[in-house]
């Protein structure tokens, strides 16, 4: 376990001499990673813990204890083409487009699910297939809406994945926006393979170790969990934690000569 331990430290870059120095060394853990979160909540590795830079604001909660001047990355990597999806029980998960691969059949289900079965959700559905990808002051004209009436509408269609949400900033005049996208718009062909299952498997390689309790509740689709995930060959239990067999049994990465 001290060994896992040890490896997850290093690729999660939970020590300061594994700081991210550039948006280039972030994007690199990005790939490398597969997914961030953008604070640390759980065992996938975070994008915010691995800048170990001093808080924006010490001694005030939230926001304020975002990095000082490393805070904009994970918008701007956004802004680089990897989808900040909410699937994160509602908070946002940079990933890359071979992990959205993943989250393909998954969000196609559930666009077909909530389709059928969630009346208001449907609606603003249909719209963006009607109407493509749109900004949030003109989905408020277009289906007569009020700011927070189109959040209560967005937010469980985005944590499923159904409906992903772009930031945008426009400088004349400087205002800042969202475009919403089904997700048949953002990956109109669909991918081969993937699901929980994988999903999941990816996600315990991206964080090397994590408790067995957790790993449940990384992400929205409750109704399609199955205590089974966990049994998969690719897993390996080690004291009420999960680790990908490949980590659990290969040879401990050493850090680089300097």
């Amino acid at each position: 376990m001290d060994e896992l331990l040890a490896r997850r430290a290093y690729e999660c870059r939970l020590t300061p001499d594994r700081a991210l120095e550039t948006l280039e060394d972030a994007e690199g853990f990005l790939q490398d990673r597969g997914l961030l979160t953008r604070t640390a909540d759980c065992a996938l590795p975070s994008l915010f813990d691995a800048c170990h830079e001093e808080p924006y604001a010490p001694d005030k909660r939230g926001f304020g204890q975002w990095p000082r001047t490393k805070y904009p990355w994970f918008g701007r990597l956004g802004a680089r083409g990897y989808p900040v999806l909410a699937i994160h029980r509602g908070k946002n998960l940079l990933v890359t487009d071979e992990t959205a691969r993943l989250i393909d059949p998954i969000a196609r289900a559930e666009l077909e699910r909530l389709e059928k079965e969630d009346a208001h959700g449907a609606r603003l559905l249909r719209h963006l297939a009607d109407a493509g990808p749109s900004e949030l002051e003109d989905l408020q004209l277009e289906l007569d809406l009020k700011p927070k009436e189109l959040k209560l509408l967005r937010s469980p269609l985005e944590r499923c994945a159904a409906i992903v949400s772009r930031s945008i900033v426009y400088e004349e005049p400087h205002r800042h926006t969202s475009v919403l996208s089904r997700w048949d718009q953002l990956y109109p062909e669909p991918a081969e393979g993937g699901g929980l299952r994988e999903l999941v498997v990816a996600a315990a390689r991206a964080a090397v170790v994590a408790p067995v309790r957790e790993v449940p509740r990384w992400f929205s689709w409750q109704w399609y969990w199955d205590d089974s995930i966990l049994d998969d060959e690719r897993l390996v239990r080690v004291d009420g934690h999960v680790t990908s067999a490949g980590t659990a049994s290969g040879p401990a990465r050493a850090a680089p000569a300097p």
